[in-house]
């Protein structure tokens, strides 16, 4: 089958223009919506793969935030520190410094923020090993010794993120269907705008004895052959589009190390071939229902 649609038919191939409107709206729509599914499955693993990171990094770790008058914060700091040594599950425990909680809140307040003259709680980074730590255990030791200790154990945080993994990957999904849908759409269009063109070519080839069939074939070919190629020039476009954006070791931001990692690269390979699939299936339609049309 794909060797006799590499090959083709000199004689049916005649009903098809080789040039002009129709040719140069197959090609220029596989792709742009090549260059567009590109980006849509950039932009999906991306903030998936990012939404899935964020999620395993908050489920590993843990704050505690100690809320006390001037005079009690070290030593509710140091017990609640002894609590955590004792916790099974807990890695490392460690209050952050002055500095550190400036560059937390640096964002909100600015750089010059004075941490040691303002009333901010005390925060304890938790890190987790093996099962992590029982929450409701600790929270309840941690009331009866540490009374300003409240425990933050990112549920909150987390639950959403991975939540949101799975949703961005869903809209990938989707946008890519929409694109390869739109593309159909349009091929379908060009598809009976040569068959209407060419009209009298196919009444011709019917008196000779041709079949639909055989006549559809040859626009199933043709229109197969452009989309493939539009699809082929479009990914590359996309591709090389992707590797211009700047990495997240050179920019910072959300579109800082938009792209592909590892196996994910083989994703917009598939695209050439899934648009001609798209196109072989949405001409041969076309093709037949206007031939019934025609007759």
């Amino acid at each position: 089958m794909i060797l006799s649609l590499l090959a083709g038919d000199p004689q049916a191939d005649k009903a098809v223009p080789p040039t002009g409107f129709t040719a140069r709206l197959t090609l220029f729509t596989a792709g742009a919506m090549a260059f567009l599914a590109v980006f849509a499955l950039a932009l999906s693993t991306t903030t998936g793969r990012l939404a899935a990171r964020w999620g395993e990094e908050l489920a590993r770790t843990s704050t505690l935030r100690i809320s006390a008058p001037a005079g009690q914060v070290q030593l509710q700091t140091q017990a609640a520190l002894r609590v955590l040594e004792e916790t099974p599950g807990v890695a490392d425990a460690r209050a952050l410094t002055a500095d550190e909680q400036r560059q937390l809140l640096e964002p909100w307040f600015g750089p010059d923020l004075p941490v040691e003259s303002l009333p901010v709680p005390q925060l304890i980074e938790i890190v987790e090993e093996g099962e992590g730590y029982d929450p409701a255990g600790l929270r309840a030791r941690l009331s009866a010794e540490v009374p300003g200790a409240v425990l933050d154990d990112h549920a909150a945080w987390r639950e959403p993120l991975v939540a949101a993994a799975g949703r961005l990957r869903l809209i990938g999904a989707l946008s890519v269907a929409l694109i390869f849908a739109s593309m159909a759409a349009m091929i379908t269009l060009a598809a009976q705008a040569a068959l209407a063109a060419n009209a009298q070519v196919i009444r011709v080839l019917r008196l000779v004895g041709a079949r639909d069939v055989y006549i559809a074939r040859a626009f199933v070919r043709r229109f197969t052959l452009r989309a493939l190629t539009g699809a082929g020039a479009g990914t590359v476009a996309g591709l090389a589009a992707v590797l211009l954006l700047p990495r997240r070791d050179v920019a910072g931001g959300f579109l800082s190390g938009l792209g592909f990692e590892g196996a994910g690269w083989l994703w917009p390979v598939l695209i050439p071939p899934l648009a001609g699939i798209v196109a072989f299936f949405a001409t041969r339609a076309a093709a037949l229902r206007s031939l019934r049309e025609q007759a």
